[in-house]
């Protein structure tokens, strides 16, 4: 009878901690952002500029560079933007918590893939290796978020 308390002690912590993990994992260290937080790098370089954006829903961490995902429209047209601002060439969505249901990244990766949308290199090192991300579909959704450049993959 003792050990039948002991192991289902173990069984109920371990399914506490599982949820504690899960919960602080998809829900605790996200925390909204501004919308004065998107600005793209212009095409001959130099420092990036702020870009106007309208109905903006973005989301951040401190425990983690890649977490920011941002949701948004872009009142300038692809063809402005893509005369003004530098092009990422590999650009890849990470996936967003589930409740931050905007940010869809396997939509948006195939938009991108599609030639759909084109996506748009941020700022560069907005974190040492890490690279921000701007996704503009032609409808005039978009999507930011950061990755790892090649500082950081290899």
């Amino acid at each position: 009878m003792n050990g039948k308390l002991v192991a289902g002690a173990i069984v109920i912590a371990a399914a506490v901690a599982g949820l504690a993990m899960y919960y602080l994992q998809v829900y605790a260290y996200y925390a909204p952002v501004a919308a004065d937080a998107i600005r793209l790098t212009p095409v001959g370089g130099g420092a990036p500029q702020p870009v106007a954006v309208d109905d903006f829903r973005g989301i951040d961490s401190e425990s983690s560079p890649i977490r920011f995902r941002a949701c948004f429209t872009m009142p300038l047209s692809l063809a402005v933007l893509t005369e003004t601002y530098a092009i990422h060439a590999a650009p890849q969505p990470l996936i967003a918590p589930p409740w931050f249901d905007c940010f869809d990244a396997a939509a948006i990766g195939a938009a991108l893939a599609r030639g759909e949308a084109v996506a748009f290199l941020g700022e560069r090192d907005i974190r040492p290796g890490v690279d921000r991300i701007v996704a503009v579909l032609p409808d005039g959704r978009a999507f930011a978020w950061h990755q790892l450049n090649a500082t950081l993959r290899n």
